[in-house]
C-alpha cells in the first residue's frame, strides 16, 4: 500500500502505471486523475478518478463499461476483479446459480449493450443476483447511469486498498 504521499511524488508515467486498471482496463482514467495532483487528502485523489469517469465523454465511459467483465463469468478477469468476485462468492456458484448469471449476462448485454456492472465488495452473491434480476428491468439509460456509479463505487474501493493517509 502506498501513503498519498508517495502517490504525488510518483513521476506521471510511474502514477499511470500504478493505477492504469484501477478502472477496468482503461488506463484513461488514471492519465485524466494524474493531472489533478498533487492531491491534499485521499478524498481529493478520489473525486479526481471519480470525476474522470463521470465527466468523460459518452463514448469513452461506454468503453469503459465494455471493459468490464461479465459477473460469474469464468473469463480471464483483472487481479482485482478476480478477488472482488472471490470476495463476493462468485467462485462458488451451483450449476444452477452459474446458468442463471449465464443467461441474465447475455440478456443484459443484449438489452443495454455492456455488460452488468454491480460493485461486489461486501455483497453475497445472492444479493448480487437479486440486484440483477431487479436493474435488468430498468431502461438502458438508467442502466448506463447506473453503471456508471457502480464503477465510480468500484474505483473508491480499488483505491481504499491501495492508498492510505
Amino acid at each position: 500500500m502506498m501513503t498519498l504521499a508517495d502517490v504525488n511524488t510518483l513521476s506521471d508515467e510511474a502514477f499511470v502505471a500504478h493505477f492504469a486498471d484501477i478502472a477496468e482496463h482503461s488506463p484513461w482514467v488514471a492519465e485524466e486523475a494524474c493531472l489533478d495532483r498533487p492531491f491534499e487528502s485521499i478524498a481529493d485523489m478520489r473525486s479526481a478518478f471519480i470525476d474522470a469517469v463521470s465527466d468523460a465523454p459518452e463514448e469513452m465511459q461506454l468503453a469503459l463499461l465494455r471493459a468490464h467483465p461479465d459477473l460469474a463469468t469464468k473469463a480471464k478477469l483483472t487481479p482485482d476483479s478476480t478477488n472482488e468476485q472471490k470476495g463476493a462468492g462468485l467462485e462458488t456458484l451451483s450449476a444452477e446459480e452459474f446458468d442463471k448469471f449465464t443467461a441474465l449476462n447475455a440478456a443484459y448485454k443484449t438489452r443495454n449493450g455492456f455488460p452488468f456492472i454491480f460493485a461486489v465488495k461486501g455483497a453475497t452473491k445472492h444479493q448480487i443476483l437479486a440486484a440483477f434480476e431487479q436493474r435488468i428491468k430498468n431502461n438502458k439509460d438508467l442502466e448506463f447511469d447506473t453503471a456508471i456509479l457502480q464503477v465510480c463505487r468500484i474505483v473508491s474501493f480499488r483505491l481504499e486498498a491501495m492508498v492510505s493517509p
